[in-house]
């Protein structure tokens, strides 16, 4: 079970079909680590990861959820997708160390997995450290102020360094 702080998390999940299967699986691992999961939107047949990625991007974006995962057969697709939805940091993930340092240096707030590459066993280990980690700040902020100054079609070299806390 996590802290308090980290608990009260939620977690919205995208999957095109071949990662849905993989979601449902991650949705029970994030609800059994004590945090509030459900998937988006349940495929049927065929569906494509893009519709998925924009799904997750409202959920988080109105406020319905805190971070998504989104899950397709390698996951670029879905990282692709969602770095074009603005306010989302989407980092493909493929171990416990690149879950961590997605957090920790880039304040990812969409985990990408892919469903065809990556064992469960993996996969509920790198949810568990993605969820756990924190965002660190300091210089790392300054960078993600620059990617936040792309998304708004200004020039990263504009922004103001950010005072050392």
């Amino acid at each position: 079970m996590t802290d308090s702080t980290h608990s009260k998390l939620r977690v919205i999940i995208g999957a095109d079909h071949r990662g849905m299967q993989t979601a449902q699986r991650a949705c029970d691992t994030l609800i059994q680590l004590g945090y509030e999961a459900s998937v988006v939107l349940s495929c049927e047949g065929n569906c494509d990861y893009p519709e998925q990625a924009y799904l997750v991007g409202q959920e988080i974006n109105t406020g319905k959820a805190d971070r998504g995962v989104l899950i397709c057969g390698t996951g670029i697709g879905m990282s692709i997708a969602a770095n074009k939805v603005s306010g989302l940091r989407a980092a493909l993930v493929h171990d416990e160390l690149t879950a961590q340092l997605s957090r920790s240096h880039n304040d990812a707030n969409v985990l990408c997995l892919s469903a065809d590459l990556l064992g469960e066993r993996l996969i509920d280990k790198v949810l568990e450290v993605w969820m756990s980690a924190d965002f660190e700040g300091g210089r790392h902020l300054r960078r993600v102020n620059k990617i936040t100054a792309i998304e708004s079609g200004l020039d990263p070299r504009t922004v103001e360094d950010v005072p050392a806390s």
